[in-house]
């Protein structure tokens, strides 16, 4: 495996740390990996291991890299932030913890519209696109002890030539401000955390999440199209997020709320 492009340097993991990892801070400890499989699968078994929270681990390529439904997620290396952090928010019942995988997305999207200065949304459950255009995904995993895995995966300087598929975009094709892969990690790291302590100190209420959610939505009040978990399909109008972070589409037959599922946005008539 390569890692000589010019235009694509390596994660400073000393820059990091200094900026992130401070006492009192969420973020305990960082660490950048050249390769791994999966960083969802480092920060688990640390997890597993015992590990408090705060832990966070980015590489700079994955060769088995997971997305959402068992799907693969792979880029050249250092073209994307690629990480996984290690949550334990044990003071907020079980129920709300879903809830996790709507506010990691809210995370990123501010980050990108801050030191990117582009018009990112939120796509239900866990992508960030920017006019349709997928520019990240998350992936959350509950592990025993409990805690919360959570992966994030973002294109910084994917080309054209690249993607791997039409829908996919990068901050760089975007035009983003900046392509600079330690000043977005820093960003959406400072980002998650004031988000993640704002719902822990709330016991993990929705309402913490969803005003947000519904401003930054991509996917409210369109016309969708949702392949379910079975593999049938319905289409309505996604109108709102129940309390417990269900999607509710209004079909034909009624309201339908949705605990899983992927969407796709159709064009209104």
């Amino acid at each position: 495996m390569s890692f000589s492009d010019l235009e694509r340097p390596p994660l400073d993991e000393q820059f990091l740390r200094g900026r992130l990892v401070r006492p009192g801070a969420l973020w305990t400890q960082i660490d950048v990996l050249a390769e791994t499989p999966s960083t969802n699968a480092v920060v688990a078994a640390a997890a597993a291991g015992g590990q408090p929270e705060g832990l966070v681990v980015a590489a700079e390529y994955q060769s088995s890299g997971r997305g959402r439904l068992g799907r693969t997620w792979t880029t050249p290396p250092r073209s994307a932030l690629l990480m996984s952090v290690l949550l334990r928010p044990t003071a907020v019942e079980a129920s709300r913890w879903p809830w996790l995988g709507l506010l990691v997305p809210l995370a990123v999207a501010a980050a990108v519209r801050q030191v990117g200065e582009i018009p990112a949304q939120v796509k239900w459950p866990n992508d960030v696109l920017v006019e349709n255009r997928k520019l990240a995904g998350i992936l959350l995993e509950r592990v025993e002890g409990p805690a919360a895995v959570i992966g994030i995966g973002l294109n910084v300087t994917l080309r054209e030539s690249e993607k791997p598929h039409e829908a996919a975009t990068s901050l760089a094709l975007e035009k983003a401000a900046t392509i600079d892969r330690a000043t977005v990690m820093a960003a959406v790291l400072r980002e998650l955390a004031s988000r993640y302590q704002s719902w822990v100190d709330a016991n993990g209420d929705p309402a913490v999440v969803l005003p947000e959610y519904r401003e930054l939505s991509a996917t409210l009040g369109q016309a969708v199209r949702v392949e379910l978990p079975d593999g049938t399909f319905l289409e309505g109008t996604a109108r709102d997020l129940a309390d417990d972070g269900r999607l509710i589409v209004d079909t034909k037959e009624g309201p339908r709320p949705l605990a899983a599922g992927d969407v796709t946005h159709l064009r209104n008539a």
